[in-house]
């Protein structure tokens, strides 16, 4: 039986935005609302640079990264040609106005992925 763990209510997801929820293991999870009420979870990194999904433009059922304007589907974490790339998505459920997440995805998917650190590399003499 699937366990679904309540992380905030639609209304708390702005219309053509998101809302990060964070994790014990990993990178934040970036939950999206469209124009038309849908609800997309995705990991909140881009596959291009690591820029975080959560503070792009959405639209439709796409987001674009705020980094370099990579288009990414909602629907399933593809970046849209000519880009090549894909970020995990998660299984959202919304029920009577609350977004739920799986919890064995909370737990473990895609908990070896990381931001890339910005800056000059460090080398040793």
């Amino acid at each position: 039986m699937i366990e679904w763990k309540p992380v905030c209510r639609v209304d708390d997801i702005p219309v053509l935005g998101s809302r990060r929820v964070s994790r014990d293991n990993g990178l934040d999870v970036a939950v999206f609302r469209n124009d038309q009420g849908e609800v997309f979870a995705l990991l909140d990194r881009c596959p291009h640079k690591g820029g975080p999904l959560s503070q792009g433009i959405v639209f439709g059922n796409r987001v674009a990264c705020p980094l370099h304007n990579w288009t990414i589907g909602l629907t399933d974490g593809q970046a849209l040609a000519p880009d090549e790339g894909c970020t995990p998505r998660f299984e959202v459920r919304v029920e009577d106005g609350v977004v739920s997440l799986r919890a064995d995805e909370l737990a473990s998917h895609a908990t070896d992925l990381t931001r890339p650190v910005a800056g000059p590399v460090c080398r040793k003499a």
